[in-house]
C-alpha cells in the first residue's frame, strides 16, 4: 500500500511540475523583429550602381583552373583500354585491330608471318609512291592514312 501512495504522489509531482513549466513557457512569447521594407527606387526593375571611387570588399575571385590536355600518347592509351581499368589486356589490345590482322592473314591460319606482313606493307608502299622513286613525300605518305567510313546521317526527328 504503501508503494502505491508513493507512486501516486510522484506521478501528482511530475504533473505539476510539468504544469508549471508549460505555463511559464507560455509566458515567455518573444517577439520576431520584422524585416526592415527594401529600399524604393525609381525603377523597380533597376540595379544599384556602385560608385567609381567605391572600395571593392574581399579578395578578387580564383581564377578557374586549366582544363587537362590529355596527350597524344594518353589518347591513345584510353583508346585500347576498353573498360577504363587502366590496364589494357592483350584481348582490348587486339579487338580494334581484328579486322586489319584478317585481312593480312592471307592463309588463314591465326598466325602472321612476316612475309604475310611484308607483303601488304609493300603493296601498300608501292601503292603510295606515285612517282615510284621508291621514296614517299608528304602528299604521298597522307595517301597511306586508313580511309574512315563515311558517317551515318542522323535522323532529323
Amino acid at each position: 500500500m504503501k508503494r502505491f501512495a508513493a507512486g501516486a504522489a510522484g506521478i501528482l509531482l511530475l504533473m505539476t511540475a510539468g504544469l508549471f513549466l508549460w505555463i511559464g513557457a507560455q509566458g515567455q512569447d518573444v517577439p520576431i523583429p520584422e524585416a526592415p521594407p527594401p529600399p524604393q527606387s525609381a525603377e523597380p526593375d533597376s540595379l544599384p550602381e556602385a560608385d567609381i571611387d567605391a572600395q571593392t570588399v574581399g579578395p578578387p575571385p580564383p581564377t578557374p583552373p586549366e582544363a587537362y590536355k590529355a596527350s597524344r600518347e594518353e589518347l591513345r592509351f584510353n583508346r585500347y583500354d576498353r573498360n577504363r581499368d587502366e590496364i589494357i589486356t592483350r584481348l582490348e589490345m587486339m579487338s580494334s585491330r581484328t579486322d586489319a590482322f584478317r585481312k593480312l592473314d592471307k592463309d588463314g591460319n591465326n598466325l602472321l608471318t612476316f612475309e604475310e606482313w611484308a607483303v601488304a606493307t609493300s603493296d601498300k608502299f608501292a601503292g603510295a609512291d606515285g612517282d615510284n622513286n621508291g621514296q614517299l613525300t608528304r602528299t604521298e605518305f597522307r595517301t597511306t592514312r586508313p580511309k574512315r567510313k563515311p558517317s551515318k546521317p542522323r535522323c532529323k526527328c
